[in-house]
Formats: C-alpha cells, structure tokens, sequence
C-alpha cells in the first residue's frame, strides 16, 4: 500500500499521465487530479473501466485496493464546464405549441434511434431506484436537477444555506402540492445525498422527495451537433412507473441538452451562478411555481412549449384579468 501509481488518463483523444497518486489515496482524490489535468470537474467525471470488487469504484474506494498495474490507462467520460455552457442554450423563437415536425430534426433523430432505445431499456431492466417516499395516486412529475439549477456549487461559502438558490423550500412546497418529485444530478449518488441534506430538503416537514437518479441511470448518445455527450432520458423513469409520461412530466435543468432525448418535456431554467451576488435578485423559482400551478391543471404536458414559459404565464394573467373585469360588469 506504499508508493506512487501511475495511471494514464485518456480523454478527448488525448493521453494524460497522473503520476503523484498514492496507493493510500481516494478514487476521488485521483479525479481531483484528473481535475487538473483535463478541467473536467469530479463530479462531471465518468471513469469507465475503474473497477473495485467487479463493480464500478466509489470515490471513497482506496486506490492500492484496485488492483490497477503501473501504467494503468483510465478511460474518462465527462466535459469541462465552459464546453457544456457552450452547448446548454436553447433554441429561440419557437412556436407556443410543439408538435413532431417543429422539434429540431436532431432531437427527433435521436429520441427515437434503435440503439438509444436500447440503452435505455437496460437501464429500465437494471438501474434500481430506491423510493424515498411513496408516490401518490393522481399526481404529475417532476424531475430537478441540482448543480446551478437549485444549489451554486462552484462558489464557497460558510454553509450551505448561502449557496442556495433563493425560495428553494417554498418552491418544493408549492409544487408538492400538484407534482412528486424526483431529483436527478450527474453526479454520485453520495454527493446527491449529501446535497439534498446540506440544503435541509431530505427531512423537510411539509414536502417530500419520491426518490434520487444519479449519473449511474444517463445514458450516452452521438449527435451530429454536440458530439457525444451523457443525458438523462426521462423514459427511465416512465419505463418503470407507468402512470407518469410525456402527458404530465416536466423537467428543470440549466443544461438544455440534458433532455434532448425527451425535449417537449425540458425546462431550461436560468443557471443560478455567483450565489452570493445574484441571491438578493434571482425570483426564478418563485416564476417557475406559478407556471408548475397553471400547467398542472392540463391533461397533456405535450401541446406545451416549455421554452415560452413566460409567455404562457403572461397569457394566463391577462385571461384571468380579462375574467374578473368581465365579472364585476
């Protein structure tokens, strides 16, 4: 269990060399330094072939445990941040409601390739999700991301409180009423927990959260425009909970090609950055609860464009406006 192990990264096409990890350390201290070789942050890591007992390693796994030979080469899975912002802006100007023919003609393509709907029917057979709470006869779903979508994880701070995104309980609450919800992050199962606690979510008295998704149920897909990237396909969920589809769920992230294989059913929400300049401003989830409300009441989630979010909203108030001027005549 003494002395360094050199283990070469391949990533992108290139070949990095990590050489001052010791056997004593951490599956996670090695992605630190991966960290600083590629700029690919820990938990947007996926090492493919870093394997304890058989199964995938855990970040708290010891290194000297693996078995790895010197010269070991590590197959990396993950993008740097400012490539992923590249790639996470939405389309505009899109029509107020989406049928097979207004969705880009890649996102199609996509959705319905044979070899993506394999991959998902695996994970449907084999990726085992564990209930937290029980879910409710009648209600819709909703599916939220973490990172830059409810919790700043990029700045510091003494607690977590600070790094929250503003009226982050009030928005569970409100929307608990008419949606169970999921929390889905690309990162460990781990680090979600820990998350969902430091932000006082996991025990909360008047919401519950129905289970967790990590980056263990995201599937890999090739496109044409992004190259290849990792996505969260929401026909997991719906392949092992039959009363939940297109028709009544909708997903919050602030990377928009994390729902390209379900894209009438995404949400890209603003990213919550810079937590302790932008908190006294940002009213983004305080916005979004009164759309989650109004939708609620539909049906069918797919005669929506969630990317008109605000357009609809506005539509409503001026309807309910119209309404109650109507009703005092």
């Amino acid at each position: 269990m003494e002395g360094e192990v050199k283990i070469i990264v391949k990533w992108s096409g290139k070949e990095y060399e990590i050489l001052d990890i010791q056997h004593d350390d951490t599956v996670f201290a090695l992605k630190e330094r991966i960290h600083k070789e590629t700029g690919v942050l820990p938990e947007r890591q996926k090492l493919l072939n870093l394997k304890f007992k058989g199964k995938a390693a855990q970040d708290e796994d010891i290194i000297g445990k693996l078995g790895l030979r010197p010269g070991f080469k590590l197959m990396l899975m993950g993008s740097r941040e400012e490539d992923i912002a590249e790639v996470s802006h939405a389309p505009k100007d899109m029509p107020d409601v989406v049928n097979d023919l207004d969705i880009e003609e890649e996102e199609v393509e996509i959705e319905n390739a044979e070899i993506y709907l394999s991959k998902i029917q695996k994970k449907i057979d084999h990726y085992v999700i564990t209930e937290l709470n029980p879910l409710r006869e009648g209600k819709k779903l909703l599916v939220l991301d973490i990172d830059h979508t409810l919790f700043d994880h990029r700045s510091t701070a003494e607690s977590g409180v600070e790094l929250m995104r503003p009226y982050l309980h009030e928005f569970l609450m409100q929307a608990y009423r008419d949606y169970d919800i999921v929390i889905w992050s690309a990162t460990s199962m781990r680090w979600i927990n820990t998350k969902m606690k430091l932000l006082g979510i996991s025990n909360h008295p008047f919401y519950k959260i129905a289970f967790h998704l990590d980056s263990l149920a995201m599937i890999s897909v090739h496109t044409p425009k992004y190259g290849l990237v990792w996505v969260k396909p929401l026909s997991i969920i719906w392949g092992k909970y039959k009363q939940f589809s297109a028709k009544n769920t909708i997903m919050l992230d602030d990377i928009g090609r994390n729902f390209i294989m379900n894209p009438q059913s995404g949400l890209r929400i603003k990213p919550f950055r810079h937590a302790h300049i932008t908190r006294t401003k940002d009213r983004e989830l305080l916005k979004l609860s009164e759309y989650l409300k109004l939708i609620a009441e539909l049906d069918d989630f797919q005669i929506l464009n969630h990317r008109k979010w605000e357009e609809y909203k506005a539509k409503k108030a001026r309807q309910e406006r119209r309404n109650e001027s109507a009703n005092t005549k």
